[in-house]
């Protein structure tokens, strides 16, 4: 898979840091900048696999910029930067489409499996949402069409309680969770919120 970033951090010591960091683990770094508002246009110009945005930027916070990116329609993680980790902004920037958190200061051990933590939940989330776009075998046979917000929202939920209930009870990591979860949903030609409800109900286990 290409690994491509765009980076948005406006102090430009850390951007440098970033950069440096991204390119000696094999990231190509396609765009930088100071402002949230510049970051929307290089993710829509050179459609990184990946966004790095701090939360606090002029031109557009990074929150906003975080939606505006979301609203793209493409298929881009974020990776919100922050000097601040209260519950409210952790809460608000999941609303806002952004797959991973990282604190300043950050070293750089930590950068990388943030990283690989948003690429995870959001190819996670895009399982989730070719499933909903088309019926599966069981919807169609009951008359089902493609899933609406509402119900890919609600697979969310409990595929993410499922995985939890996983890597709790069996020691799974939280890829191999979801993949056991998605591979026993293609086996069975079900939908993944059936095979969570299954694994949370304690009826199916790996």
């Amino acid at each position: 898979m290409s690994r491509r970033v765009v980076i948005a951090e406006d102090e430009a010591i850390i951007r440098l840091d970033l950069k440096e960091i991204l390119q000696d683990e094999g990231y190509e770094v396609v765009g930088e900048t100071g402002r949230g508002d510049e970051a929307v246009e290089l993710v829509r110009l050179h459609k990184p696999n990946l966004a790095i945005l701090d939360v606090k930027m002029p031109g557009s916070d990074g929150l906003a910029a975080a939606r505006a990116i979301r609203d793209l329609g493409e298929k881009v993680a974020v990776l919100i930067l922050t000097a601040f980790s209260q519950r409210n902004l952790i809460d608000e920037a999941r609303e806002a489409g952004v797959a991973a958190y990282l604190v300043k200061p950050f070293q750089r051990s930590e950068l990388v499996p943030a990283i690989d933590q948003a690429m995870t939940r959001v190819e996670q989330e895009w399982a989730i949402d070719a499933e909903a776009a088309a019926p599966s075998a069981a919807g169609a046979a009951d008359g089902q069409g493609p899933a609406s917000a509402e119900d890919k929202l609600e697979t969310r939920r409990m595929v993410d309680s499922a995985k939890t209930f996983l890597m709790e009870h069996h020691g799974l990591t939280e890829s191999d969770a979801f993949g056991f979860i998605q591979k026993t949903a293609m086996g069975t030609r079900s939908r993944m919120i059936d095979v969570s409800r299954q694994v949370l109900e304690g009826s199916l286990a790996p």
